[in-house]
Order: structure tokens, then sequence, then C-alpha cells
């Protein structure tokens, strides 16, 4: 399962796919039909991807990877409109380690809605790329700062002197 570049973005519903970078904030895609696209200013949007988000575990954190694999063997996956008890009965069976009291419905719909949206796109089947090769993809290039050319600073004009009104006589 390849989730590189998909995130979530807090106070807009849906994944989107993070397209490119500029200097103000991220430029997204969203995965649904519209393919609507939204920059996402650094400083005001959250954003939090997929390949990063874990949930509270008794012991340790599970990866979200690990519960879109176990969901992607069960049997059936609730819709993400079921009752809270539906759901937690579900992640009972697909993460039987998570904080009960710490993970509640509402994270638990979300996922739930993130793997409905995900399950059929080609890059839920794709291999996670193990480590990045220098040769076969491209490294990111960095922005381009801007250099300053050493200019001696301008010598102020003198003014032009107006020639004094002669006094009438």
């Amino acid at each position: 399962m390849n989730l590189l570049g998909i995130v979530a973005v807090s106070g807009k519903p849906g994944l989107w796919r993070a397209l490119a970078q500029n200097k103000t904030g991220y430029i997204l895609e969203s995965l649904d039909e519209q393919k609507t696209k939204l920059v996402a200013n650094i400083s005001t949007a959250k954003l939090a991807a997929l390949n990063e988000i874990t949930i509270f575990g008794l012991e340790d954190d599970i990866k979200l990877l690990d519960v879109f694999e176990k969901m992607k063997n069960a049997s059936s996956v609730p819709d993400a409109k079921a009752d809270g008890k539906k759901m937690r009965e579900f992640f009972r069976e697909i993460a039987p380690d998570h904080d009960e009291e710490k993970v509640y419905a509402s994270d638990m719909k979300k996922i739930i809605s993130w793997y409905q949206a995900l399950k059929d796109l080609p890059l839920f089947s794709e291999d996670e790329p193990t480590a990045p090769a220098a040769e076969e993809t491209p490294a990111v290039a960095e922005p381009v700062k801007a250099v300053e050319a050493e200019v001696a600073p301008e010598k102020p004009k003198a003014k032009a002197k107006k020639p004094a009104a002669k006094k009438a006589e």
C-alpha cells in the first residue's frame, strides 16, 4: 500500500493528494471524482500524511497502514454511517490492542470513510517504496534562493539649482 503524498486537511472533508509545494503552502487535489484543486496555506491549514498517522494503542501506537491492511483482509467492513457499537466491534477485530478510551467513534468513522475512499484506487494496491533509489526517483529540487548581486550603492544625484529670478529694478 503506497499512501505517500496522501493527506487529510483539517476542516476539509475527504482525502487529498499533494501535487506540489510553493512558498505559501501545498497544492492539493481531491481524490474524489471532482478532482478539485486547493492551495493549503502552511500557516493556517493542518495537514496530516496518512502514512504517518497512528492510532492510540494500549502499549504502542498502531500505524494506520497496518489497520488498512487488516481492513483489506477483513470479511466485511461496516459502513461509515453505522452505529458506534458496530464500528467498535469491527475495530476490536482488526486492532484488538487499540485504546478504547482514546479512540472515539468519530475517529473510527473517519478511518472507515478513508478506507472506503482509498480501497478502489490503484495506489492502494501498490507496494510502498522501501528505500528511495537515487537513480530511479528524481530528487525534489530545493527552492532556489535569490542571490543578490553586490552593487555599489548609488550616489545621491546633486539637485539642479534653479536659476534665481531676477529682481525687477
